[in-house]
């Protein structure tokens, strides 16, 4: 029986992490992983000990929300926190990563940035990424196929 892909399960993980979201606007989930290791995942909600917007809707700015942190902010924060090296490291997220994001992955030194499907993805961020040399690649997610897997087993 084949095995899932290393593609295929951090992907799924991001995807998992993103049922954690507190945002309204849109669930995402992000894993950073290096060496076939996850080192940290984030998903996109408000800041430790805020209100959340599940509880109290979106706080918008702009046609924002200014409440919530974004997945890859996150788990970038918490490699920050714990110490963890991300250069060379590759990130999945279950969406394409806003500008400010992908301004941070790239100073992260982040070398990979696979993603599930399209969100507003921004001329600027992908001219960023040509320039810094990142590869990004889209990599459609299926829950049906995972749970394929689990029903093969």
């Amino acid at each position: 029986m084949d095995r899932i892909k290393w593609e295929e399960y951090f992907m799924a993980q991001s995807h998992l992490l993103s049922l954690r979201s507190t945002c309204t606007r849109l669930s995402v989930g992000a894993t950073i992983v290096k060496d076939n290791r996850i080192i940290a995942g984030g998903y996109n909600g408000s800041v430790a000990g805020e209100v959340h917007c599940i509880d109290e809707g979106c706080l918008m700015e702009d046609n924002h929300c200014i409440r919530t942190i974004h997945a890859e902010m996150n788990a970038l924060l918490q490699c920050t926190k714990q110490g963890v090296s991300t250069e060379g490291a590759t990130i999945y997220v279950t969406h394409f990563p806003c500008l400010n994001c992908t301004k941070s992955i790239i100073q992260a030194g982040i070398k990979r940035i696979y993603y599930a499907q399209d969100y507003h993805n921004h001329e600027y961020a992908i001219q960023l990424l040509k320039q810094s040399g990142i590869e990004y690649k889209k990599i459609p997610f299926d829950a049906r196929q995972v749970a394929e897997y689990l029903t093969k087993k």
